[in-house]
């Protein structure tokens, strides 16, 4: 494996670098985005309760905020719960772009390197086929095996861009289309929070504070 590095020449060293990154990037997210951190089940629920028993105050909003994505916005949404169902609405909306965007965090550095990964890869290439053809030139001499050497080597950065940069796009796609249904599903709390506050209609939430 070193020998394959080392024919690879300087250029491995930002592929390399773009590799640990990709991985430190999607353990993170992985472990960031889980949805029982991002919206705990019941959540809504004891929500409900805290206001039907007329327990929910300050404290409990600070409470709200901190314990999840889905509480910051749940508590942005009751904090001006007072001032009608459209300043509510606003309000949730404001807090659920600031959580999309920490959601997001990382994503799009992944896809720079999904996409730069194979071009690095190229670059080292072409960079290792003009020293080897420039090496002949100067000697006056050719021969076949040598030549089929060089380039077998020259294509090593290739094919390690290509290993970099599948896995990081394939990551890439699936913690977008998580995130995607994360937001579908902090979106249909937030919806549920507006109608039971402001009375517009009335929903079961027994089985969310079970």
């Amino acid at each position: 494996m070193w020998e394959l590095v080392k024919s690879g020449g300087w250029m491995m060293a930002p592929i390399i670098l773009s590799s640990i990154i990709a991985v430190a990037i999607v353990a993170e997210r992985l472990w960031t985005l889980r949805a029982s951190r991002i919206t705990p089940p019941h959540l809504l629920g004891l929500v409900w309760r805290w206001i039907q028993d007329k327990q929910l105050n300050n404290e409990k909003l600070k409470e709200l905020r901190a314990n999840s994505p889905l509480g910051e916005i749940l508590a942005a949404g009751l904090a001006n719960s007072r001032h009608g169902r459209e300043i509510m609405k606003e309000c949730i909306e404001e807090a659920a772009a600031r959580v999309i965007h920490e959601l997001e965090r990382y994503l799009g550095l992944l896809g720079t390197i999904a996409s730069m990964a194979p071009l690095l890869g190229l670059l080292g290439t072409v960079l290792g086929m003009i020293d080897i053809f420039g090496s002949f030139m100067g000697s006056g001499a050719s021969n076949a095996a040598v030549l089929a050497g060089g380039i077998a080597k020259a294509l090593v950065t290739t094919a390690s861009g290509l290993m970099v940069a599948i896995p990081a796009l394939f990551f890439h796609r699936y913690l977008q289309r998580r995130i995607d249904e994360l937001v579908v599903g902090m979106e249909q709390e937030a919806i549920k929070l507006v109608e039971v506050v402001q009375g517009d209609r009335n929903v079961d939430l027994a089985g969310e504070a079970a």
